[in-house]
């Protein structure tokens, strides 16, 4: 993972999987193969979750309000999917949705 700029979720990011990982759903969560790097990942159900929310339509704000509605009693929510997000970034497992940049 990096510290790059480019690595950091903002709220209003709209993070989008990548093209061409192959995800394999498991009973802990989901592993993926990375054929532009050759790497396996392996994401625990709560990842995996933030990874099927990341369609680009969704920003990181949307994704962290969905998801606080689901677990009302967690209050660290908005942080934990922000440091997710910037985490499958860093993996270049999602990136900004096309015509997102710079937004």
């Amino acid at each position: 993972m990096t510290g790059s700029a480019a690595a950091v979720a903002e709220p209003t990011d709209r993070p989008a999987r990548s093209e061409g990982i192959d995800i394999s759903p498991v009973d802990d969560g989901y592993v993926i193969y990375d054929p532009a790097t050759d790497l396996v990942h392996h994401l625990n159900p709560a990842a995996a979750i933030v990874l099927e929310l990341c369609t680009g339509q969704a920003a990181v704000e949307d994704i962290a309000a969905y998801l606080a509605g689901l677990f009302p009693a967690a209050s660290d929510v908005p942080e934990a999917v922000g440091g997710c997000v910037r985490d499958l970034r860093g993996l270049g497992l999602v990136q900004p949705a096309a015509g997102t940049a710079g937004q």
